[in-house]
């Protein structure tokens, strides 16, 4: 199947997941979804890997990915889950210093796949956060947060229990939403490649086509990044709170798929 088919196949996955009010069925329709993008890029693999002329190969890419503007509240809850989408689909990710995009780098089908996943998975994402805080199911809560004080010329960290913030609650919430659906696609892609390995072709060796294609996006990211540092998710003193991270869970657990996404941006520094 070619990058094209798969993509139209996966929009009608996604429209159906958005079109049913039963959470199981949008499930289903989500994890086949990622299936049917881990088998095609699976079968893209071994065509590249069959080819007759190697010069004719597709190569990994690089692809800028905006996340958000600068200054704009919880950008590192979005980067996590584009960033856990990425990680089940074979792309690898340098994230901008300001955490307002994301430099992916991977197969061409790969990327698209996650973008598209992104898109729909994005809006789902904030929308149920905003139910969960118009609920105000978080304000009987508290949470720990980390305060540092300065002292003559010394920094002293120190945990303070305090009233769970609106703020709180969503960085909590979307950081939960964003780990649970990383989840449930590593999980749908495993099966799935595991499935392609089992009954593959004695010519095909699937195993190998996938061992080789990791070693290509591997060379292509460590020559082609300029990424210092490790990006860090949301910090310790944004605080914590377990009601907010599960309500977040069960979000995730139930996510519905659909949209596209845009693309724009310019390169930054970049954090690995």
């Amino acid at each position: 199947m070619s990058s094209e088919k798969m993509l139209t196949r996966i929009g009608g996955l996604l429209r159906q997941a958005e079109s049913t009010d039963n959470p199981h069925e949008a499930e289903a329709f989500m994890e086949a979804a990622q299936r049917l993008a881990t088998a095609t890029s699976i079968d893209l693999a071994v065509a590249r890997s069959h080819s007759a002329s190697r010069e004719k190969q597709t190569a990994p890419v690089q692809r800028v990915v905006k996340i958000g503007e600068p200054g704009k509240r919880g950008l590192k809850t979005y980067v996590h889950l584009f960033v856990a989408i990425a990680f089940a689909n074979d792309v690898k990710c340098d994230v901008a210093a300001s955490s307002t995009q994301v430099f992916a780098y991977g197969f061409e089908s790969d990327i698209d796949t996650c973008e598209a996943l992104y898109s729909s998975l994005l809006i789902q994402m904030v929308r149920a956060s905003d139910a969960y805080i118009k609920s105000g199911a978080y304000k009987n809560e508290t949470a720990v947060r980390t305060v540092t004080e300065v002292i003559g010329r010394r920094r002293y960290k120190r945990q303070e229990t305090v009233v769970v913030a609106p703020v709180t609650a969503r960085l909590n919430f979307q950081t939960a939403f964003a780990e649970r659906i990383g989840k449930r696609l590593d999980s749908v892609k495993k099966e799935a490649e595991a499935t392609a390995i089992t009954e593959e072709r004695p010519e095909t060796g699937t195993a190998l086509v996938l061992r080789n294609k990791e070693i290509e996006l591997r060379d292509y990211y460590s020559t082609t990044s300029t990424a210092r540092g490790t990006w860090r998710r949301q910090s310790a003193n944004a605080g914590y709170s377990r009601g907010a991270r599960s309500a977040g869970d069960r979000a995730g657990r139930a996510a519905r798929l659909g949209g596209e996404a845009e693309i724009s941006g310019a390169r930054g520094q970049l954090e690995r």
